[in-house]
């Protein structure tokens, strides 16, 4: 249960921090399967590989539901495009840890991207001394969903499926 709870932390996370753009921001990720596989250094599960099944639809929406969470945590969010992608700087605070960090996203958002994410936390329970992390996504296009999927599935290790387009029960997920 506890690695389920760090997997679905880890997920919120990569969830949140790639809904701080608005929607007019980021491409739209071609439709399909996407591989989304994350490799954190200084974090609770090191590695992670993910497969998420997107359209059009589901990636604005993930923008215009996330955004308004993420801002209610985030007292900043920069996303700024650059002539080898984006780079994204946010400063976020939940259940009493605070959050730096800075990323940048390269590729075409057609066949795949990378974002590469550095982020210093402190706060949290009592005593606890700042921790570093960072961790880089790398994301490929697999092809059409598989018959099974619908737009929204993202199925984690160990099969466990959850439905992006569930952001209200996500939401209520995330500490206080």
């Amino acid at each position: 249960m506890t690695r389920k709870l760090a997997l679905l932390g880890s997920t919120l996370c990569l969830v949140v921090s790639a809904g701080i753009a608005s929607a007019d921001d980021l491409p739209v990720r071609k439709a399909g399967l996407w591989e989304l596989k994350m490799v954190r250094t200084g974090g609770p599960v090191p590695e992670m590989t993910m497969q998420h099944c997107t359209d059009e639809t589901v990636d604005k929406e993930m923008n215009n539901n996330v955004s308004p969470m993420a801002k209610q945590v985030c007292a900043k969010q920069e996303i700024k495009k650059t002539a080898t992608g984006y780079v994204s700087d946010s400063e976020c605070s939940v259940a009493g840890i605070s959050t730096t960090s800075h990323a940048e996203i390269t590729g075409d958002f057609n066949s795949a991207y990378t974002v590469k994410t550095t982020s210093h936390a402190q706060g949290g329970a009592a005593g606890a001394a700042g921790r570093d992390t960072s961790m880089t996504l790398e994301a490929k296009w697999l092809g059409a969903c598989k018959p099974e999927q619908k737009p929204g599935d993202i199925v984690m290790p160990g099969g466990f499926k959850m439905n992006v387009r569930d952001m209200d029960k996500l939401k209520a997920l995330l500490p206080k």
